[in-house]
Formats: C-alpha cells, structure tokens, sequence
C-alpha cells in the first residue's frame, strides 16, 4: 500500500483549488492509499465548521465541510504543526489532531518525510 503525504497551505473559502485538493485527497484514500493530511498556515481555517454557506457571499461551498466527512475516509487525526497549538481554529476544532513538530516545506523533517511514498503539495 502507498503511502501519501497531503500538504494543505490553502483557506476554507479562498477558491477551487480547495476543493480539488480536499477531493483528490479523499479519491487517494478511497483507492486504497494510506493517506495522512497535514494543515499548515491559512489551511487552518479548514477547521472552523462553524460557518454557513452563503451564496450571495461565498462564490464556493466551504471546504470545511469535506474536513468534516474526512474521519469516514480513514484520514484523521489530521497533522497540524506544534507551533500552531494556539491557533483560535485549532483550539475549538471537534476534529481528531496530531501534533508534530515544525516543517519547514525546504527543509523537511528527514525522518518523518521518509515515511511517505509520495508528498503532495497544495
């Protein structure tokens, strides 16, 4: 089985792109890959499930709503950086995390990032 880094840097309603990620992420773990799903910097914002579409404001759905189907794809906890412990999104999250330590994206952890077959950027 293969195994899958997916990095998200991309917020809740910025724009597709969110939305095509978060779908090829769940289309890899529904096809058998191991997938692990780390958030980093405004991806955070994936976590507030609070909001409520509105389509006269949004021009897309949230994308929070696809984390939350994420545990029936076997892709929780989701990886979240220690740094980022404090963050207001972090801190009222209902979903599973895991704390790891920091990544720079240059300069990988060689230990963790040996883990995965492949790492996707997004």
């Amino acid at each position: 089985m293969k195994s899958v880094l997916v990095i998200l840097t991309q917020a809740n309603l910025s724009h597709l792109q969110v939305h095509e990620s978060l779908s090829a992420t769940m289309v890899l773990a529904t096809f058998g890959c191991e997938v692990k799903v780390l958030l980093q910097d405004a991806a955070l914002s994936l976590l507030n499930a609070e909001l409520a579409f509105e389509p006269l404001k949004h021009a897309f759905k949230l994308a929070s709503n696809m984390v939350d189907s994420f545990e029936f794809y076997d892709l929780t906890p989701l990886l979240i950086e220690n740094k980022q412990q404090n963050s207001p999104f972090v801190m009222q999250t209902q979903q599973e995390i895991e704390f790891i330590e920091f990544i720079e994206f240059i300069e990988f952890n060689s230990s963790f990032i040996q883990k995965f077959d492949f790492v996707l950027y997004w």
